[in-house]
């Protein structure tokens, strides 16, 4: 990915990971940019740096811009290694003893990650920088989604360098919204759903705050993905909706099988909610990523989890998933569980344990059918189906 000037002397000067898949966790199959900027002004400034194995690629970009020794100093909004595992490389070439800014956190983890003894300068928030013609202003963000984290504002030109916020995990090159419309949405969403849903008050608080500062914001340039300069707003409004885990009239079906009896208990209860009129997604885990569907349990409704008894306990890949979905911390929805087994029959239990602990609606003490289900046996998970879909229309 070469250097793009994204205004007058600011430059995207990034790079582009076409073939990482898996980002701790979350598939990233369209893999992902790390992205840095240049603010070239009286004093040249350099936000924030690369994974250590792009960073080379990182200071080729920035020299076909200016040597980068020239840069005066270098902003760290974030810690975390795809974003900080570059700064050695980039801090012996631009300079040891040029100050490095970052939050009070960012130089306490700084000093953990790194031994060299860099010049450090902690912000906080609405401290300033000048450049000369431009001045940055620094806002604190705390566990979105590190301790550490901060946004920086360039106030001329009404940009906000976002760090992890408004991100996605898309390789493309596509530099900007406009240049890739609505598609662009549903990876800001996964991103959302796996990485910041946890942390949802502190989203809105931090909007709240934004509001409160008056913030014009005419771009949004975070470290992951496009640059939002056609309509910031747009993922602002998104964020506003996912943090408040506003929900579709919608349910997800997530499960698990062994020998296909969990699955078509699976299809019944997905046609039963749909029988009510709702929207309702089947989601084999095997099939498909727990970040996958995680984007789906983000504004839906309900959950629904199935699984086989394997060894008294839940399928080894409905557990993961559960644990997955309980540190993420998605709030008031409804929940059930379904599940085969062959002699002891735990799982169903288990799963509602699992959805009572994350404070779900429970609304039925759930179905487990021995071995094959037959007729009888499908039809009550039918019935356990429009259940659920009753419930999610009575909730709106």
């Amino acid at each position: 990915m070469r250097p793009v000037e994204i205004t007058k002397g600011i430059y995207d000067v990034g790079v582009i990971d076409w073939n990482i898949r898996d980002f701790h966790g979350y598939s990233t199959y369209r893999g992902t940019s790390y992205n840095a900027f240049l603010i070239v002004d009286e004093k040249i400034a350099l936000i924030d740096t690369v994974k250590k194995n792009f960073a080379d690629q990182l200071l080729d970009n920035i020299s076909k811009i200016v040597d980068p020794k020239k840069i005066d100093c270098v902003i760290s909004n974030h810690t975390e290694m795809d974003h900080s595992g570059g700064l050695p490389r980039v801090m012996h070439r631009v300079g040891e003893d040029k100050p490095l800014y970052c939050s009070n956190m960012g130089a306490k983890n700084l000093t953990r990650h790194f031994p060299q003894q860099w010049n450090y300068h902690a912000v906080g928030t609405g401290e300033e920088l000048s450049l000369g013609n431009r001045t940055l202003t620094f806002l604190e963000t705390r566990m979105l989604h590190w301790p550490d984290s901060m946004f920086t504002y360039l106030k001329e030109d009404k940009i906000l360098f976002s760090s992890d916020g408004f991100g996605q995990h898309y390789a493309g090159h596509e530099r900007f919204d406009d240049e890739i419309g609505d598609d662009i949405m549903l990876h800001a969403k996964k991103y959302y759903a796996n990485i910041l849903l946890l942390y949802s008050p502190l989203v809105l608080k931090l909007l709240d705050t934004v509001a409160q500062l008056g913030l014009e914001i005419d771009m949004i340039c975070p470290d992951h993905g496009i640059i939002w300069r056609k309509d910031p707003g747009k993922i602002i409004n998104a964020y506003a909706k996912w943090a408040k885990q506003e929900q579709e009239k919608k349910a997800v079906v997530v499960y698990d099988t062994m020998w296909h009896s969990t699955q078509a208990m699976a299809d019944e209860i997905a046609a039963g909610i749909a029988g009510e009129g709702v929207s309702v997604r089947p989601m084999h885990i095997r099939s498909s990523h727990r970040s996958e569907i995680m984007t789906e349990v983000l504004d839906a409704a309900a959950i629904v989890v199935g699984s086989p008894t394997l060894n008294n306990q839940l399928f080894p890949t409905v557990s993961d998933f559960l644990v997955y979905m309980k540190g993420l911390k998605p709030l008031n929805k409804i929940g059930a569980a379904f599940g085969s087994y062959g002699w002891s029959g735990e799982a169903v239990k288990l799963i509602n344990k699992e959805l009572e602990s994350m404070k779900f609606d429970v609304i039925d003490p759930g179905i487990k059918i021995q071995y094959v289900p037959e007729k009888k046996g499908l039809e009550a998970c039918f019935d356990l189906g429009k259940k659920v879909g009753k419930a999610i229309n009575e909730k709106r």
